[in-house]
C-alpha cells in the first residue's frame, strides 16, 4: 500500500481567518488561498500520485486558544495543495475516501502532520 507524509510547518489559517479575509475583500482571500495552497502543494511535491486517499491529519497547535473546528478549516489549502501537486486527480468523492483530525500543542514548534495512504 502507497503512503506519503507531508509537514507544513507552522499554522494553516482558521475558519475564522478565512471568513475575516474574505469579507474584507476577495482579493484577500483568493491572495491567502492561492499562498497556503501553492505552499501545501510544494511540499507534496514527488510524494506519488495516489487514485483514492485516507488521511490522517495530525494539527500541532501553538495553543488550546482555537476551536478544534476552526483550525480543522485548513483542510480546504491541503486538498487543494495535493490536487495542485498531482498527488490526487481531483478532492472529489471518487479521490478522497476519509480523513481523520488529531490534535495537540507544541507551542515552540506548531505544524501540520499529513499521512496519505491509499485506500483500499
Amino acid at each position: 500500500m502507497q503512503e506519503a507524509t507531508i509537514v507544513i510547518p507552522g499554522e494553516l489559517p482558521d475558519l475564522n481567518t478565512i471568513i475575516d479575509a474574505s469579507k474584507a475583500h476577495y482579493i484577500c482571500y483568493r491572495d491567502m488561498k492561492k499562498k497556503y495552497t501553492e505552499m501545501v502543494a510544494w511540499l507534496a511535491k514527488g510524494k506519488g500520485r495516489f487514485k483514492k486517499i485516507d488521511l490522517n491529519i495530525t494539527w500541532i497547535c501553538r495553543s488550546k486558544k482555537k476551536d478544534k473546528d476552526n483550525i480543522a478549516a485548513g483542510i480546504k489549502f491541503i486538498l487543494d495543495g495535493l490536487v495542485m501537486a498531482g498527488v490526487i486527480e481531483n478532492d472529489g468523492w471518487k479521490q478522497v475516501n476519509s480523513f481523520r483530525h488529531d490534535f495537540k500543542v507544541d507551542k515552540n514548534n506548531p505544524r501540520v502532520e499529513i499521512e496519505i495512504k491509499e485506500a483500499e
